[in-house]
């Protein structure tokens, strides 16, 4: 990482340069909005929101007045040609969404697209996010993840795109509704092994928020006992399947199994070797252990004592 850089200290009366700002805001508390995003929504001139009344009560925390121009799924293509105009004309113009960042499964890609296309600067005021919000408290150890936004509506789209991700050997992310948690969820546990790790973010940063994190097989039974589970807005990270090269972790083989398996084709000093190296015990140990497994009876003088110690 680079060293940061400090902000220059400006006057309230300053103006910011033309072009639009893409300013992330919070996903629940107020307080999460950044000293730099509360600055710029304060000096611009005009304000792309996916909906203005939600808008107005962030503007009116931090004392900020610009010029609301809804912007939302149904309109963006057509505002985002009236907001390329404004930067034209020596405006700086921000765009938020409801809330966490625009763009983000939340409208604002098509207006950025525009501004680009039409050779103006486009500048980004990170924040808040959903997706990176729960990713950093997943505690999974893969580094890539994908995000896919909401899964399909309908359930059989829905489970077959589950089933389509249950492969992915990178951590899928995704956003999910109160009133089709209760499905997803037992779609998971059928989509995935019982023991893949799965976390399950619910009204992240707000007032009753909740991270679980737990083997999908018994995701459907926690969410079962406490409706209050069943509320709020959710995102949900699976962890990474283990590559088809790599052994899955499970918890060590007994060594009476190990033992067993390698008696299968080995001899049984050979076997007791070879043991002995994948477990640090005594070779001698495991050769009268492995004899016993055989229904041989052992005796000290069967047991050769010179290869153990050294195996």
């Amino acid at each position: 990482m680079t060293p940061l850089e400090k902000d220059s200290v400006r006057p309230e009366t300053d103006a910011l340069s033309p072009g639009l700002y893409v300013v992330a805001t919070p996903i629940g508390r107020l307080s999460d909005l950044s000293l730099r995003a509360t600055d710029v929504l304060r000096r611009v001139d005009a304000l792309g929101a996916e909906d203005t009344r939600v808008s107005r009560q962030l503007l009116d925390h931090i004392g900020a007045r610009p010029t609301l121009i809804a912007c939302h799924a149904h309109n963006e293509a057509r505002t985002a040609q009236a907001l390329v105009e404004r930067i034209r004309a020596g405006q700086a113009v921000a765009l938020i969404s409801d809330a966490g960042t625009p763009g983000i499964s939340d409208p604002g890609a098509r207006v950025v697209a525009a501004v680009h296309a039409a050779g103006l600067p486009v500048i980004p005021v990170p924040g808040p996010s959903a997706v990176v919000t729960l990713l950093s408290a997943a505690g999974f150890l893969e580094p890539r993840f994908r995000f896919e936004g909401f899964l399909p509506a309908r359930a059989a789209a829905r489970r077959e795109r589950l089933q389509e991700l249950a492969g992915s050997q990178d951590v899928v992310v995704f956003y999910e509704s109160p009133h089709r948690i209760a499905e997803t969820l037992d779609d998971l546990a059928k989509a995935l092994e019982p023991e893949r790790m799965v976390v399950v973010g619910r009204e992240l940063t707000k007032r009753f928020e909740q991270i679980h994190r737990a083997a999908a097989g018994t995701l459907p039974h926690w969410l079962a006992q406490d409706p209050d589970r069943k509320r709020g807005e959710f995102v949900i990270a699976i962890d990474a399947a283990p590559s088809a090269d790599a052994l899955p972790t499970t918890e060590a083989v007994p060594m009476d199994a190990l033992l067993r398996a390698l008696c299968a084709d080995l001899p049984v000093r050979q076997a007791a070797r070879l043991a002995a190296q994948a477990s640090g015990l005594r070779a001698n140990d495991l050769y009268k252990r492995a004899v016993a497994l055989r229904g041989r009876a052992a005796s000290e003088s069967e047991v050769d004592t010179d290869y153990a110690d050294n195996a």
